[in-house]
C-alpha cells in the first residue's frame, strides 16, 4: 500500500525511495533519455507507489516550455472560432498540449497587447482573424514567433498563413442564386474595418461585371445575429429577391426577423449565409451558405507550429499562404426566384402582361433553370418544378412543384410548413408501399400509433426533358425503397395551358407508376387509422384568411367521398384565388380534404382498401387543375375544366 501525503508527495521522497538523485527523478519525469532504462524503471515505480505528479510549473521551468499554445480569438460568442478551437485542440492535444485562449473582444486597440501576455505564458501563438492594420501586425509577429496566422497574410516569410478564399465563396453563391434567376440581390456587409469584407466585396463586383442583368445592393449589416435581425427593414425595401449574409449569425438575425414580419423563405425571399457552423442545418429553414473548414485550419495551424516547438526548423511559407476554398452547401433558405413584386402586394396588370406575351409565345413554355424547370407564361413564372436532393431524409426526398402561382402571382403552394414539415407543393406521394413511405414523417402503427421509422424511401429522377414545343415537361422517375432497391417507375408529364380570358391557367398532370414487382400500395386508414386514406397526388396550399371548399358531389363534406371534382378558394384580405382539381377517370376515388388546421387536397389511392399491383402492372393518375384570379362558383366549374381540357389538349398536340 503506498504512503499518502498530506501535501503530496515531494521529489525528494521520490529519489530517496528510488535511491537516486532529485535531478535522475527530474530527468526521468521530463522524459529524457540520459537515464539508464533499468535506473528510469526504478524511478518509475517509486512515483507510482508514492503517487507522484511532477509540478507543471517546475517542469516548465526545467524545460523551458509550458508546453502550451496559446489561440487568439476576437469573438467568443461567433460559433466560428469555436470550431478553428476544437480543431487545435484536437491537434495538439495528441502531443500532450494544453490550449489556452485569448478573445479580444473586437477590441483592435487591446489585440497586441493581449496576443503579447498570451505569448508570454505559452511556447506558441496561433493568431485568427486579426483585426488590427497591416502595418500594426507586421510589426507585432516577430514578437509572438513561433506563430502561425489564420485568415490573414504576412510579408515576413518564416511565419507561416492560412487563409480562406472567401471571394470563390461569394463566386459560388452568387452562381447558385443566379441559377435559380434571382437578379437582384442584397448584400449585408461585414462590421466596420472587416478584413475579410474586402473580397467578399470585390467578388460582388466581379460578378457583377461578368453578369451584366446582375444587380447587388451594399447594405449595412455586421457579424452578430443582432445586425442581421436589424437589417431585416431595409433588406426588404431594397425589394431584392435574395441576400448573401455576411456570415451565418447575420443571416440567423435576418431569418428571425422576417419570419416575424410574415416573409416567407424562400418563397418570398432567399437567404445565404458564409460559413456553415453547426448550427446552420437546424435553422428554420435550413440555411445554404458556403461550408469553410474551420476546425481544419486549427488543425493545419497547430501541425505547422509542432515541429517549431520541439525544436525542429521553421516552416517559410509566409509569402505564399495555404488556400482553404469554401464548398457550396445547399439547402431550403433559398429557391427559384419569386414573380415580379412577390415581397408587395401583386400588381393587377399583371394577367394583363401574361396574356400579351401568351399571344406571342402560344401559352406556357417550360424551360430549364439549372437543375429544376420552371414554366413560364411571359414575364411569369407560374410553377417551379424541383428535385428531391435537398429534401430530409425524413422527408421522403421526391420532386415537387413549388412554388405555383396564379397569374397575378398570388402563392397557391406551401413548401415545408411548421404544421407537417414533409409536406412539398405538388407532388405524387404514396404514405406505404410495401412499408416503405414515400409521404415523409412519422408512419403509423397499429399498436403504437404514429412512429417516427428508418422507413422513408426517395424518388429520384433520372431523365427530363421538354414536349411539344415546351408545354410539356416529362420525368423518368425511379421510386426507391428504404433498402435502396427501385419499386416503381414513373412516367411523369405536366403541360401548362394558358386562359388568360377567364384569369385562368389548366395545368394536366398524367403520371403512369409502372411496378417493378408485385407490391401493395396502402394508408394509414387501411392500417386502422379512420379518417386517414390520404395518398397519392396531393396539393398543399398556402392558407389564407378563409376557405371555400366545393366538389361536383354536392356533398357537404367531400373528405372521404368520390367526385369528380373539389373546388378550394382562398381569401388573402379582399382577394380570392380559386384551385379546382379534377380527376379524370370514369370512375373517380375518394377525396382526402383539409380545410381547418391547414389546406390540402388529393384522390386517394388507398382509401380504406389496399391497391394491389402486379409486377410490370402500370397505374395511371391523372389530374387537370384549373387555377383561377377569382372566387369561382359550383355552376361555372364544369366550363372551366372544358375549357382547360381543350386548351390542354391544344398544347400537346402542337
Amino acid at each position: 500500500m503506498g504512503r499518502v501525503l498530506k501535501d503530496g508527495p515531494k521529489i525528494g521522497e521520490v529519489a530517496a525511495a528510488a535511491g537516486v538523485s532529485r535531478a535522475t527523478v527530474s530527468r526521468v519525469m521530463n522524459g529524457q533519455s540520459t537515464v539508464a532504462p533499468d535506473i528510469a524503471d526504478r524511478v518509475r515505480e517509486a512515483a507510482a507507489e508514492l503517487n507522484y505528479r511532477p509540478s507543471t510549473l517546475a517542469r516548465s521551468l526545467s524545460l523551458g516550455r509550458s508546453s502550451t499554445v496559446a489561440v487568439v480569438v476576437p469573438d467568443l460568442r461567433n460559433p466560428m472560432f469555436h470550431q478553428v478551437l476544437r480543431g487545435v485542440m484536437d491537434a495538439s492535444e495528441a502531443e500532450d498540449y494544453r490550449t489556452l485562449v485569448a478573445e479580444t473582444a473586437d477590441r483592435t486597440a487591446d489585440e497586441s497587447a493581449v496576443a503579447q501576455e498570451a505569448r508570454a505564458r505559452c511556447d506558441a501563438v496561433i493568431l485568427v482573424n486579426p483585426r488590427m492594420p497591416q502595418q500594426a501586425l507586421e510589426e507585432l509577429l516577430p514578437q509572438l514567433r513561433p506563430v502561425v496566422l489564420v485568415n490573414r497574410t504576412t510579408a515576413h516569410e518564416d511565419i507561416p498563413s492560412l487563409v480562406i478564399d472567401h471571394a470563390q465563396g461569394i463566386h459560388r453563391l452568387v452562381d447558385h442564386l443566379a441559377g435559380l434567376g434571382h437578379r437582384h440581390l442584397a448584400y449585408l456587409r461585414g462590421p466596420a474595418g472587416s478584413i475579410s469584407d474586402i473580397p467578399r466585396r470585390e467578388a460582388l463586383a466581379d460578378a457583377v461585371a461578368r453578369r451584366p442583368e446582375l444587380r447587388v445592393d451594399h447594405l449595412a449589416g455586421g457579424s452578430t445575429i443582432d445586425a442581421g435581425f436589424e437589417a431585416a427593414d431595409q433588406v426588404l425595401a431594397s425589394e431584392a429577391t435574395a441576400v448573401v449574409a455576411f456570415n451565418d449569425l447575420t443571416a440567423f438575425g435576418l431569418l428571425a426577423r422576417l419570419n416575424e414580419s410574415g416573409v416567407r423563405v424562400p418563397d418570398g425571399l432567399s437567404v445565404t449565409g458564409f460559413d456553415d457552423i453547426e448550427l446552420a442545418r437546424f435553422a428554420n429553414p435550413a440555411l445554404t451558405t458556403v461550408n469553410v473548414p474551420h476546425a481544419e485550419l486549427g488543425r493545419r495551424a497547430w501541425q505547422l507550429l509542432a515541429e517549431v516547438v520541439a525544436g525542429g526548423p521553421v516552416p517559410a511559407s509566409g509569402r505564399t499562404p495555404e488556400t482553404f476554398v469554401p464548398e457550396l452547401t445547399v439547402r431550403t433558405s433559398t429557391g427559384p426566384v419569386p414573380p415580379p413584386r412577390a415581397l408587395t402586394a401583386p400588381s393587377t396588370d399583371l394577367s394583363g402582361r401574361a396574356h400579351r406575351h401568351a399571344d406571342d409565345d402560344g401559352g406556357p413554355r417550360w424551360s430549364a433553370r439549372g437543375a429544376s424547370w420552371q414554366l413560364e407564361l411571359g414575364e411569369l413564372v407560374l410553377a417551379h418544378s424541383m428535385g428531391g436532393e435537398r429534401m430530409p431524409t425524413v422527408h421522403s426526398p421526391r420532386p415537387h412543384l413549388h412554388p405555383v402561382r396564379s397569374l397575378r402571382g398570388r402563392l397557391l403552394t406551401d413548401r415545408s410548413p411548421d404544421d407537417h414539415r414533409h409536406h412539398y407543393g405538388v407532388s405524387l406521394t404514396i404514405p406505404d408501399v410495401d412499408g416503405t413511405t414515400y409521404w415523409g414523417g412519422r408512419t403509423f402503427d397499429p399498436e403504437h400509433g404514429p412512429m417516427l421509422l428508418p422507413n422513408h424511401g426517395h424518388q429520384h429522377v433520372d431523365h427530363a426533358q421538354m414536349l411539344h414545343r415546351g408545354a410539356t415537361l416529362r420525368q423518368e422517375i425511379r421510386w426507391i425503397d428504404q433498402d435502396q432497391r427501385p419499386q416503381l417507375h414513373e412516367q411523369r408529364e405536366v403541360t401548362g395551358a394558358g386562359l388568360e380570358e377567364t384569369e385562368a391557367w389548366a395545368l394536366r398532370w398524367s403520371s403512369a407508376l409502372r411496378a417493378e414487382h408485385a407490391l401493395t400500395i396502402s394508408s394509414p386508414a387501411v392500417r386502422g387509422r379512420p379518417g386517414a386514406g390520404y395518398g397519392g397526388f396531393f396539393w398543399r396550399l398556402a392558407s389564407g384568411d378563409e376557405v371555400e371548399v366545393l366538389n361536383s358531389a354536392g356533398a357537404q363534406d367531400i373528405h372521404g367521398a368520390p367526385a369528380r371534382w373539389v373546388s378550394v378558394a382562398v381569401r388573402h384580405s379582399e382577394d380570392w384565388t380559386s384551385l379546382v382539381l379534377a380527376q379524370q377517370s370514369a370512375d373517380p376515388v375518394p377525396w382526402f380534404v383539409r380545410a381547418s388546421d391547414y389546406i390540402g387536397l388529393g384522390p386517394a389511392l388507398a382509401w380504406d382498401a389496399p391497391l394491389e399491383l402486379a409486377s410490370g402492372e402500370v397505374y395511371p393518375v391523372e389530374m387537370l387543375a384549373v387555377v383561377v384570379d377569382r372566387r369561382v362558383n359550383a355552376d361555372e366549374v364544369d366550363r372551366l375544366l372544358e375549357l382547360g381540357e381543350g386548351r390542354v389538349q391544344a398544347a400537346r398536340s402542337a
